[in-house]
C-alpha cells in the first residue's frame, strides 16, 4: 500500500515540477490568471464524472488563446460526449500518465459555457487508483501553469 501511495506521489510531483518549468512560457498567451478565459472558471460548478476517453485533441478555447490540449470524454451513465478543456499544450504534459484514446478516467472539474457549448474545465483526470494530472488547485481552481514557484512548493507541500 505505501509503495501504491509514493507511485502516485511521484506523479504528482512530477507534474507538478513540469508545470512549475512552464511558468512564463510565451505558449500560455490567453490561459493567464485573471484573463477571459481563467474568469470563466467557477468553482461552485464543480463535477465529476467517469468516462472512457474517446479523442485527445488539441483545442484553441477563444480567439488568440495558444493551444491546448482536450479530451472527448463518453460518460460512463449516460453516454454524452462531453469536452475537456485540460490548460495549454507547452503545461500539460500527457505522457506522465500515459493517456490515450480507450483509457477509462475520471474527470474532476468545473462546467463552462464557450461560445454556446458546455465544457469541463478539469482539475484533474484520474486514471487510476495511484495515477492522475492534476492542472488546477482544487479548492479554487487556481491553474498551475500560472503558479509562482512559492506557490507550487506551497502545493505540493499541502498547506
Amino acid at each position: 500500500m505505501f509503495r501504491k501511495a509514493m507511485c502516485g506521489f511521484a506523479v504528482t510531483w512530477c507534474l507538478l515540477v513540469g508545470a512549475m518549468a512552464h511558468a512564463g512560457d510565451p505558449g500560455l498567451a490567453g490561459w493567464e490568471k485573471g484573463g477571459a478565459y481563467d474568469r470563466l472558471f467557477d468553482v461552485s460548478e464543480s463535477d465529476s464524472f467517469k468516462g472512457k476517453v474517446l479523442e485527445i485533441t488539441e483545442i484553441t478555447p477563444m480567439p488568440g488563446m495558444a493551444p491546448g490540449i482536450g479530451l472527448v470524454v463518453e460518460d460512463k451513465k449516460d453516454k454524452r460526449k462531453e469536452t475537456v478543456h485540460l490548460g495549454p499544450k507547452t503545461a500539460v504534459d500527457l505522457d506522465g500518465i500515459a493517456l490515450k484514446e480507450g483509457d477509462m478516467v475520471k474527470v474532476v472539474g468545473a462546467w463552462a459555457e464557450i461560445d454556446g457549448k458546455d465544457v469541463i474545465m478539469a482539475i484533474k483526470v484520474k486514471k487510476s487508483e495511484d495515477v492522475e494530472l492534476k492542472v488546477r488547485r482544487t479548492k479554487d481552481g487556481f491553474p498551475f501553469w500560472g503558479m509562482t514557484p512559492e506557490e507550487l512548493a506551497k502545493e505540493r507541500s499541502g498547506q
